[in-house]
């Protein structure tokens, strides 16, 4: 089995030599066609909350790097073949550290504990923020809610339009322009 957080302390300062915030690292099953795993990597520039291809690519080549490093002299980090995959967290950014449950307070969120809390696996509502270990989320249903953070298994920001209004893209190059499509039918 992938030992996760010796993962995380071998790429932790790779990412923090770049001026980078590492967000996650876990295995996931590979989008590639042959079914594998990936090790995935998602970090942040905490200028801008995001990662551009270049940095992705820089964070890349450093984590790969320390990866073979401790490999050559004995130690298996992942066990069976993997894909590597850097990448930033993304608009519906998972949520796993504290200081993202105060950062992103006032959007949606879905939240999945380990087990059921007060009866209730799946949370889903307005983040209210972090207070004294716990999450705070205002639920439709149940109003509300305070969810212990260790507790937690994964939380993650639901794609909303305010959510895209308050994530302002790296590159908008492009954007203003209008493409326009001949959708008229023509006449039989």
């Amino acid at each position: 089995m992938t030992d996760i957080a010796r993962l995380t302390r071998l790429i932790q300062p790779e990412a923090t030599a770049l001026g980078f915030e590492l967000v996650r690292v876990a295995m996931v099953p590979s989008e590639a066609r042959d079914g594998g795993m990936a090790l995935q990597i998602m970090a942040e520039d905490p200028a801008t909350g995001q990662l551009v291809l270049d940095q992705c690519a820089a964070l890349s080549r450093r984590i790969s790097d320390a990866i073979d490093a401790a490999e050559e002299v004995g130690e298996e980090l992942v066990e069976g073949a993997y894909h590597l995959e850097v990448s930033s967290p993304g608009i519906d950014r998972p949520l796993t550290r504290e200081k993202d449950f105060a950062n992103w307070a006032g959007h949606e969120v879905r939240i999945v504990m380990d087990k059921g809390h007060d009866g209730q696996r799946v949370n889903k509502g307005v983040l209210g923020g972090l207070e004294d270990g716990m999450v705070l989320v205002a639920e439709v249903k149940a109003g509300d809610v305070r969810l212990p953070l260790a507790q937690i298994h994964s939380a993650k920001l639901v794609l909303t339009d305010a959510l895209i209004a308050a994530t302002r893209p790296l590159d908008t190059s492009g954007a203003d322009e209008l493409i326009e499509e001949d959708t008229e039918k023509a006449d039989d």
